[in-house]
């Protein structure tokens, strides 16, 4: 469905207008304030208290304009961008390239249920196995929010961000970090091999492949496709949606390495399980039990969100359509064999989002060469400013990559 175009003739009708278009790009905002965040991010804080800090900040930027490019190529030509390069690729290309979306899938889905199973267990001292499985039937059951329509969707996922937001920025209130030290993170800085490999899960948990496949098509299936008369002001809509959506996620994130670098600097902390015990002991059984809460909720959310996703990739490449309950089961069955099998739950969501970010060039690269192509976004082509700084933005990230796999061989 199209909706109304913004032409109103007063600045507060335009207003409303834009407000009423917001919302995909919160859905797929929940991607990036998932368990695996939770767990980098708090485990950065502990150990590294506030050295990490400016990969999150530079990763939430670089996030907002991937996600901006997504949505505008998916208003723009009516399409979801794994539609787009299943369209533009040969059929063993396809195939290969829906394999490696598949493990990102897979990794996602992994990184959400252990986080939503953890949660459980902090409230209900439920066993990790049956929390993953209650995790996996609810999200489920979110999933088919959508036969009332992609706006009640939306508003169920925003509803639980808004926990998200709120559990895990509480800490703040209570104990809020020293501004001056905090300020030092902003440095670019590494200190050997493991803070490498905990900043790459850390982007791996911020800039999310499924998040940039998923974003294309839920603008497609919000507005449509774009045309002559209503293309500028939608994009308008579009770009200020992302931008608001970014700002909560990226303000959480940051808020839980603060939190974890202010409260629970120097403690060993073994699992977001101790973490939850260290917030309690650290800042009271309040803030602990909203950190709970927070957590299932973003495990809820974003495992949703993760199926969501998973179904768009599975039809864009491969012009299938499987039942979800089915769909779902294809990515939640490692996840669930993996912690019956007794995996540590944080070594899981922590490899999980490492696993994530060498899944990120193969989304970015397509997304640019198609956002480039003056063909298809001929409505309102992109800047030749924004492609350049895009093209640096995968650099920079590839290159991360590569720094982590040759610490890793020379360690």
């Amino acid at each position: 469905m199209v909706l109304q175009t913004l032409t109103a003739p007063t600045s507060r009708t335009a207003l409303l207008g834009r407000t009423r278009l917001l919302g995909p790009a919160f859905v797929a905002a929940v991607a990036y304030v998932d368990p695996g965040n939770v767990a980098t991010n708090t485990t950065a804080g502990a150990t590294y208290q506030y050295l990490l800090l400016w990969v999150l900040v530079g990763a939430t930027l670089m996030a907002g304009l991937i996600q901006y490019l997504s949505a505008k190529v998916g208003w723009l030509t009516g399409e979801s961008l794994p539609a787009l390069v299943g369209a533009r690729t040969r059929r063993p290309v396809r195939l290969a390239y829906w394999v490696q979306a598949e493990l990102v899938a897979v990794a996602t889905d992994i990184a959400e249920i252990v986080g939503g199973a953890l949660a459980l267990q902090l409230l209900f001292d439920l066993p990790l196995v049956a929390g993953a499985l209650v995790t996996t039937t609810v999200s489920t059951a979110l999933l088919y929010v959508q036969r009332h329509g992609q706006p009640t969707f939306e508003k169920v996922i925003t509803a639980l961000l808004a926990v998200v937001t709120v559990g895990f920025l509480a800490g703040l209130v209570v104990d809020p970090p020293a501004a001056g030290e905090a300020a030092r993170g902003l440095v670019p800085r590494l200190a050997g091999v493991d803070s490498a490999l905990l900043a790459v899960g850390m982007l791996g948990a911020t800039v999310m492949p499924h998040a940039v496949y998923l974003h294309s098509a839920l603008v497609r299936d919000r507005h449509g496709r774009a045309d002559a008369t209503n293309a500028r002001p939608v994009l308008g809509a579009v770009k200020a949606d992302v931008v608001l959506a970014m700002v909560v996620a990226g303000s959480v994130n940051i808020g839980m390495l603060l939190l974890s670098g202010s409260a629970l600097f120097g403690l060993q902390l073994d699992g977001l399980s101790e973490v939850h015990a260290a917030i309690g002991a650290g800042l009271g059984p309040l803030v602990a039990v909203l950190f709970a809460l927070a957590l299932l909720a973003s495990g809820l959310a974003s495992t949703s969100v993760g199926g969501y996703a998973g179904a768009v990739i599975m039809d864009g490449l491969l012009h299938r359509r499987i039942p979800l309950l089915w769909r779902r089961l294809a990515t939640a069955i490692p996840a669930l064999v993996l912690l019956a099998l007794g995996a540590d739950p944080t070594q899981l969501l922590i490899l999980s989002q490492v696993v994530l970010s060498f899944g990120i060039p193969f989304a970015l690269v397509p997304l640019v060469r198609i956002a480039r192509d003056r063909r298809l976004m001929a409505l309102v082509p992109t800047r030749g400013a924004t492609i350049v700084l895009t093209w640096a933005v995968v650099a920079a990230i590839v290159a991360l990559n590569a720094l982590l796999v040759v610490l890793l061989v020379l360690a």
